[in-house]
């Protein structure tokens, strides 16, 4: 199975919840950066962590993911079966859409997409003025006394094998600003917010990724949870903290 293909399970999906949130302030950015008509094209929306909260200041979303899983799931989550919302099974390059958009999102999922099919396609969408932004979750300061590195990075390095790991968005972004696909016009970091989970939180996180989802790991997934669970014990943790810091980048796509 391909790492793309993972969130095709709806296991993975309903995992999905356990991914880090993003700040609020993430979403004052993005008001912000909305303009006329206030209709945003949210692409890779999963099962709609970005989409779900802009139907607060949006007209219309239009959430595109091409996982039917991730769509179920969103429309059972808090706000997913807003009216303002439209949620549209597909890829970002090959769905559906409605434009003209006063903005365009993708959340952690922007390596996911061909730029030479999406930025021409995002570039025609949307509205005079409006941009396209990329966005992510990251760490701020780490307490080290309750993350339990580098051990678990060990245990998922035996587990999660000999794959293909894909780029992050940083990477990415300068990757199509030298291909001439995007034009950065600004960035953003939020305030860290903290977040707690619980170890069980903890492995339906990890179960959420597309290197350690259950449809991967397949019969070792036992042995996997029971080895993370060693490892806290041994530590004396019963949870883990960590703090998250939205960061948004946002710019012009370009069509070549």
């Amino acid at each position: 199975m391909s790492l793309g293909g993972v969130f095709a399970d709806p296991d993975v999906a309903r995992a999905y919840r356990q991914r880090a949130p993003y700040p609020p302030e993430t979403f004052a950015i993005l008001e912000r950066l909305l303009v006329e008509p206030r209709t945003v094209l949210d692409v890779g929306a999963g099962s709609g962590g970005l989409a779900r909260s802009m139907v607060r200041f949006a007209r219309r979303v239009d959430a595109v993911d091409p996982s039917a899983a991730m769509i179920g799931e969103g429309r059972t989550l808090p706000g997913g079966s807003d009216p303002r919302l439209r949620w549209i099974a597909g890829s970002a390059e090959e769905a559906p859409l409605e434009p003209p958009y006063g903005l365009i999102t993708a959340g952690s999922s922007i390596h996911w997409m061909d730029p030479a099919r999406v930025m021409p396609r995002f570039a025609a969408a949307l509205a005079p003025g409006a941009h396209l932004a990329v966005l992510e979750t990251d760490d701020g300061e780490r307490d080290d006394r309750t993350h339990p590195l580098p051990e678990i990075l060990e245990i998922y390095g035996r587990y999660s094998g000999p794959v293909k790991h894909h780029s992050g968005m940083r990477d990415v972004l300068v990757t199509l600003e030298a291909s001439g696909y995007f034009v950065r016009e600004g960035e953003q970091r939020t305030t860290a917010v903290p977040l707690r989970r619980s170890v069980e939180e903890y492995l339906e996180f990890l179960h959420s990724t597309s290197e350690l989802a259950r449809v991967r790991l397949g019969e070792r997934t036992a042995r996997f949870d029971e080895e993370v669970r060693g490892l806290f014990a041994r530590k004396g943790l019963t949870s883990i903290d960590r703090q998250v810091v939205g960061v948004v980048v946002w710019g012009r796509p370009v069509s070549k």
